[in-house]
């Protein structure tokens, strides 16, 4: 089959490298697959190199800012014209399925299904914190995809509390999260404390929150660095900056590295020796979290759904209140206290992890998806044919 993939951004973050997997899998099962992209970076040289056709086309992509009043004007242009020129690639490529990435592409589901076109949407995103009625809006979409797929059983739980009709429709596939090539064991004694944290720098990832953590334990007299691996989305510059006069005040310009956006992150997590996702708000999943498991690295997560299940089996982990600094240092000397069962259990967590979110398995279950929606569509049409 001829399969597009629509995906709303070209960085090689969470929901970017997730969407990678789904399109080597669907040319792994032999489909001829195409990525349509609003916009060029990172993930195009990526899809590419895994025999992905790559189209950056203009799209409607609903942002945060958008649902502002005050940019309604924008929204509405921008959902129109988004419209106009999705419906044309669609009538230009005449794809057989689809697979679309994230809720923020809501023109898309509704516009396959008026096409014929068997669609599977992937949902990455549930903040349970939200209104109903929002959550509705930015699920209601999937109602016109044929499968939809849910990242974490959270995300699927809260997709059908807010929208009971969708529950026939959802399958829970985990995240693929391959683990690096050469894992290098943890220390044997933890002499001088490295932190570190990879994601974006936002307020509600709170990265803050790691440096604040980082200033108490210094004051406590603990020999104790931090690494940041990240950058801001655009029109969030004020907040590196913020994070940068944190750094300042609190006088640890010698013990924070800004290492900034790396594709590959394992050197950096090989440099640590806890990692830490102190989200302050909902996370339906946490690969960043997994990431530090497979490194054989300890991890310190926020209490919240989605993280909670990403990291409460490993024996490594710790989780804690979300956005606490005084919890999250805490954790890491209550890490430091049980060092050596973290050297003795961090081999068998990162196997667990290794398994469960394994790369190859995650490529059957897309394209088994994939043929899922197809068979669904075909049934349907018969369906409307009879009627």
């Amino acid at each position: 089959m001829l399969v597009l993939i629509v995906h709303p951004g070209a960085e090689l973050y969470g929901a970017d490298r997730v969407t990678l997997e789904s399109a080597t899998g669907l040319v792994s099962a032999g489909h001829d697959v195409i990525a349509a992209l609003p916009e060029s970076g990172p993930l195009v040289s990526a899809l590419e190199e895994r025999g992905v056709r790559v189209i950056v086309s203009p799209m409607f992509v609903l942002r945060k800012q958008l649902l502002h009043p005050r940019r309604w004007p924008r929204l509405i242009g921008s959902a129109v014209s988004g419209f106009i020129g999705s419906w044309r690639l669609v009538t230009r490529l005449r794809p057989d399925a689809a697979y679309v990435s994230t809720v923020i592409l809501p023109q898309w589901p509704v516009l396959l299904r008026l096409r014929r076109v068997a669609t599977v949407t992937h949902v990455h995103e549930a903040e349970s914190a939200s209104p109903w009625a929002l959550r509705a809006f930015l699920y209601i979409p999937q109602l016109w995809a044929h499968v939809v797929v849910a990242n974490s059983r959270f995300t699927a739980d809260l997709m059908r509390r807010s929208l009971p009709l969708l529950g026939q429709k959802i399958r829970v596939i985990l995240n693929p999260i391959p683990g690096p090539s050469d894992v290098s064991a943890p220390r044997a004694n933890m002499n001088g404390i490295r932190l570190g944290y990879v994601g974006r720098l936002s307020p509600r990832k709170a990265p803050d929150a790691v440096i604040a953590a980082l200033a108490l334990l210094r004051a406590g007299g603990r020999d104790a660095r931090l690494e940041i691996i990240g950058d801001v989305f655009r029109g969030y510059e004020w907040y590196a900056a913020e994070l940068e006069q944190q750094i300042i005040a609190s006088g640890l310009t010698e013990s924070v590295t800004m290492h900034g956006y790396d594709v590959d992150v394992w050197p950096h997590l090989a440099a640590c020796d806890v990692m830490v996702v102190p989200s302050r708000t909902d996370e339906s999943f946490g690969n960043t979290a997994v990431e530090a498991v497979l490194a054989q690295r300890a991890i310190i997560a926020s209490d919240i759904s989605g993280l909670r299940e990403a990291v409460s089996d490993y024996p490594t982990s710790r989780v804690v209140a979300p956005g606490d600094p005084a919890a999250i240092a805490g954790a890491v000397e209550d890490l430091e206290r049980s060092w050596s069962d973290v050297v003795r259990d961090a081999p068998v967590a990162a196997a667990t992890a290794s398994a469960r979110h394994s790369v190859t398995g995650y490529h059957h279950r897309v394209a088994t998806a994939v043929d899922s929606a197809m068979a669904r569509r075909i049934h349907g049409f018969r369906a409307d044919s009879r009627s």
